[in-house]
C-alpha cells in the first residue's frame, strides 16, 4: 500500500505568497548562510498534520475533513508580526502570526482534531498558534550564529497588511526532496456561508 506525507493546510491566494516572497527576498538579503529559507509559493497555514498514511485511508479522512468544516463559514485572517520557535536567542523556525477571525481558525481546527481522532490522528497535545513558517534555521548552526540571526531578525520590519479570507481547506501531499518539500493539492473543501 502506498504511504503518502499529508497533512491539512489552507492555501494561500497567490497576491499573499507574492507579498510574502518580497518579504523572503528582504530577509535573504540578510545573508545568514545557516538559514533555509521557504519558497513562497510553498507557504501554507497548516491545520493538522497527519504524517505517512494509507492512500486507502484517503476518502475516509477526505469525508471526516468535510464533517469537520460544516457550520464553519468562510473568514477572514491577516498575516502580522514576525516571531520564532522556540526564542529570540535560539530560533530554530522563523514564522509570521495569522490573526483576524480566530475564533473562526480556532474552531476549525478543533473540529478537525476531533473529526480525525477515530480514524487514528491523535489531537495535537499543544495549543494551536496558526503561523506561517518562512524558514528553519540549519541542525548545524551554533547556538552563537543562531543568536545573532535572532537577533537581527527581531529588528527587521514586517509593515505589509497581508489579509485574505479563507474559503476553504484543503488535504496536501507533502513529497521531500533535496531541494526541498513539494505541495500537491489531494482534495480541497470549500467552506459554506452559514446564513
Amino acid at each position: 500500500m502506498e504511504q503518502i506525507r499529508s497533512f491539512i493546510a489552507i492555501e494561500l491566494p497567490r497576491e499573499v505568497k507574492q507579498g510574502l516572497g518580497m518579504l523572503v527576498e528582504r530577509l535573504r538579503g540578510g545573508g545568514y548562510p545557516v538559514v533555509k529559507w521557504v519558497e513562497p509559493e510553498g507557504i501554507h497555514l497548516t491545520l493538522k498534520f497527519l504524517g505517512d498514511i494509507a492512500s486507502d485511508k484517503l476518502p475516509e479522512i477526505i469525508r471526516a475533513t468535510g464533517e469537520a468544516a460544516q457550520g464553519i463559514s468562510p473568514f477572514a485572517v491577516e498575516i502580522s508580526g514576525l516571531g520564532t520557535f522556540p526564542s529570540w536567542q535560539q530560533p530554530r523556525v522563523v514564522w509570521l502570526g495569522v490573526k483576524g477571525e480566530a475564533n473562526q481558525l480556532a474552531d476549525l481546527q478543533k473540529n478537525i482534531d476531533a473529526a480525525l481522532a477515530p480514524l487514528g490522528f491523535p489531537p495535537e497535545s499543544r495549543s494551536f498558534t496558526p503561523h506561517l513558517t518562512l524558514a528553519r534555521v540549519r541542525e548545524r548552526a551554533k547556538a552563537g550564529e543562531r543568536q545573532e540571526f535572532g537577533n537581527w531578525l527581531r529588528s527587521a520590519k514586517f509593515d505589509s497588511r497581508l489579509d485574505f479570507t479563507v474559503n476553504a481547506i484543503s488535504l496536501m501531499k507533502s513529497e521531500l526532496t533535496l531541494q526541498g518539500a513539494i505541495y500537491t493539492r489531494l482534495a480541497c473543501i470549500d467552506l459554506i456561508q452559514i446564513g
